[in-house]
């Protein structure tokens, strides 16, 4: 069952999906009706899924689901899997390659590929304070209140001279 995004609780299971391209405006209001769609017809085992979809920063999609009225099962995840490569298909964008990182610069979602990372701290164009898009969040919530984040709050912490342990920086 569709849900508007946000309604999902905190607690709801998220997936974030970065595509490699800004959408466009055009392209993400001709994929909403397949998102409430792929939203509503979602199920697990026979048993429908309170469950929603949206583009966010005109770059990654969030699939959503409330586990409290059903949880994914690995056919369900499969399933919306198999969505987002139908997506890609349709948009001409990579959705589920990983290996670019998202940074917010000046209001804008730069992407920057793994290997390019080193040389971009050293250089000064990423730095602690650079906000970072971590997209193995879980939750709802942790997408409202920790995304994007300063990179030094991230795993990319160990970039920038510091170490973590025990949830602080030293």
């Amino acid at each position: 069952m569709y849900v508007a995004f946000d309604q999902l609780p905190p607690e709801a299971r998220v997936w974030i999906y970065q595509a490699s391209r800004p959408l466009s405006g055009p392209e993400i209001v001709g994929v909403m009706p397949s998102l409430a769609r792929f939203a509503e017809e979602w199920t697990s085992h026979g048993r429908t899924l309170l469950a929603s979809a949206e583009f966010l920063h005109q770059q990654f999609l969030v699939i959503g689901l409330d586990e409290q009225v059903a949880g994914a099962s690995g056919c369900s995840i499969d399933a919306s899997v198999r969505f987002v490569a139908q997506l890609e298909q349709h948009l001409g964008v990579e959705l589920l390659e990983k290996s670019r990182l998202a940074f917010l610069q000046a209001g804008t979602v730069q992407l920057l590929k793994r290997g390019e990372l080193k040389a971009a701290v050293a250089a000064g164009t990423i730095g602690p304070d650079t906000f970072y898009f971590d997209n193995t969040l879980a939750t709802k919530g942790e997408l409202d209140t920790c995304w994007p984040r300063p990179a030094s709050q991230t795993w990319l912490v160990r970039y920038f001279g510091q170490e973590e342990k025990n949830g602080q920086l030293t």
